[in-house]
């Protein structure tokens, strides 16, 4: 909160969040998750991805094509080693660093949607890797004032090795609006596909309200804009798109004190919308769009 301008600011990390946690329900591999209720660290989540791949050999053939000095020695080694542990310390020897990095970046790019969307940096054994993440995505903010609602509530957050107190804060109706790119050059470098941004634009949309909690009830996503530019044009041309929207009380609020719903607010999206329709052809290639009811925009 910044009580400052009376801005609700919600970090990106939480978004992504909300994203994983839908791409774990719909049953995709996520490497920043949790296996059968345990938080892993990456050394231990990349061993049960390996464990995975030893289950199914069909796949190997897969991984290896058009690399059959790596595949032999790959064979030579589960050969030798029948074991996950075996194979993952193999793996890891100076020797092997060859072959370690081609498959752990191969499980990591090829498994982990998260890693193609969001990027990652990690450890694991002889493997260090970074990935800058495509899909770049600004700190949330309230596009109207709001006001936290005064309350003495004590809320307790239990898990299996720690527990903890806090204060209840709460408003009566915050407009979050995130602003984010998709950079074609960094999807090189982690494998993203037109498909997993479609992946993406379904999990931005749905994720919170397929995911009910105490804390995210009555949270429901109004606009999703994707603005997709012709060759020549970068993401972010035009900056950062919040900045095409007004938002102000309607007459019969008078203020933003009194805003509780949606329905309570004129957000003006006149200035993107001519934006767009000032530059498609030349600019702008395509606009993926998704409003909800009631909401009108014309792109």
């Amino acid at each position: 909160m910044d009580y400052d301008t009376n801005t609700n600011l919600v970090t990106d990390t939480r978004l992504k969040r909300y994203i994983r946690d839908y791409f774990m329900q719909q049953e995709k591999d996520v490497f920043v998750s949790m296996e059968n209720g345990r938080k892993v660290n990456p050394n231990q989540k990349l061993e049960i991805v390996v464990d995975r791949l030893l289950t199914k050999p069909e796949l190997v053939d897969e991984y290896f094509e058009g690399k059959e000095e790596l595949k032999e020695a790959f064979d030579a080694i589960i050969s030798k080693k029948k074991d996950k542990d075996g194979v993952f310390k193999a793996l890891q020897s100076k020797k092997n660093r060859t072959l370690n990095t081609f498959i752990l970046d191969k499980i990591v790019k090829e498994t982990f949607l998260d890693i193609r969307l969001f990027g990652s940096a990690f450890a694991v054994g002889g493997f260090t890797q970074a990935y800058t993440g495509p899909v770049q995505i600004n700190w949330g903010y309230s596009l109207n004032e709001v006001h936290p609602i005064d309350s003495d509530s004590i809320v307790t957050i239990m898990s299996d090795d720690s527990s903890t107190f806090g204060k209840d804060y709460r408003v009566h109706y915050s407009l979050l609006a995130f602003h984010g790119v998709a950079n074609k050059f960094s999807a090189k470098s982690t494998g993203l596909s037109d498909d997993d941004m479609k992946e993406f634009r379904d999990a931005i949309w749905n994720a919170i309200p397929s995911l009910p909690t105490r804390s995210k009830l009555n949270q429901y996503p109004k606009l999703y804009l994707e603005i997709v530019y012709n060759e020549g044009y970068h993401n972010g041309h035009f900056g950062d798109l919040r900045d095409y929207v007004e938002c102000k009380p309607k007459n019969k609020v008078d203020e933003f004190k009194k805003v509780r719903k949606y329905s309570d607010l004129d957000v003006d999206f006149s200035q993107l919308e001519k934006l767009i329709q000032d530059n498609k052809g030349e600019v702008i290639k395509d606009v993926k769009l998704k409003t909800a009811h009631g909401l009108t925009f014309n792109a």
